[in-house]
């Protein structure tokens, strides 16, 4: 069990992090945010939550980085709020278009460069595929042991049938890939049922990603 004061930390631990690509200490936190705690105590906070599996200590550095544990609590406890301007901008993309070859490969486009991953629109009639140059502008594709369980996930992704859902590091359906993470939605594409999946490092933007899959399933309901 983790506290409140502990719970919010965890949530802006995982934001920082998914900001920065950088380990996040406790000074750094202490003196952005008011847990109404000193310094020192923070530090304590840190240490129970490592302690507890949200947080863990990458090589000697004096920061600290987000667990499967921590990304699947902040997840878990995400409110979609603020105005909605993406499901005009799918709307307005799609207007007037209609092939639906062409409305896949539009709606692919604009997922993969909005989610900075990378994405797949899957039919029984044909798959679209984009964002490689995408997910490959995140610091993780300077990791070679990313690089090389994404095109691991992405091969083995394409011979499994995936149950929708999200799924984080150790969750993912595709063994030995656990530096990844997937959200695969089925979706009421015109005439046909597919799916549509979202494919990138843990440290995605789950907040934009997730509000990426609701807006776009709502467009396609609407027109379907």
């Amino acid at each position: 069990m983790v506290s409140e004061r502990q719970e919010n930390i965890i949530k802006l631990l995982v934001k920082e992090y998914i900001k920065n690509a950088e380990p996040i200490s406790s000074k750094f936190l202490a003196e952005k945010y008011d847990f109404g705690i000193c310094p020192s105590a923070l530090r304590i906070e840190f240490q129970y939550l490592i302690k507890e599996g949200y947080l863990e200590q990458p090589h000697t550095s004096s920061g600290r980085v987000p667990t499967d544990k921590a990304y699947r609590f902040f997840v878990d406890n995400l409110k979609q709020e603020g105005e909605n301007k993406i499901e005009e901008e799918i709307e307005e993309i799609i207007k007037g278009i209609k092939d639906y070859y062409k409305i896949a490969y539009s709606i692919s486009k604009y997922l993969s460069s909005h989610s900075s991953s990378f994405t797949i629109f899957n039919f029984g009639e044909f798959t679209i595929k984009e964002g490689f140059e995408e997910i490959f502008k995140t610091p993780e594709a300077k990791d070679s042991s990313f690089v090389l369980d994404l095109l691991e996930f992405i091969k083995e992704f394409e011979e499994k049938e995936i149950v929708p859902g999200l799924y984080i590091g150790e969750e993912n359906p595709v063994q030995k890939t656990r530096n990844i993470t997937l959200i695969c939605s089925e979706c009421n594409f015109p005439k046909q049922k597919g799916y549509i999946s979202i494919l990138g490092p843990k440290r995605m933007d789950y907040e934009n990603n997730i509000k990426l899959i609701n807006s776009l399933n709502k467009v396609l309901k609407e027109i379907v």
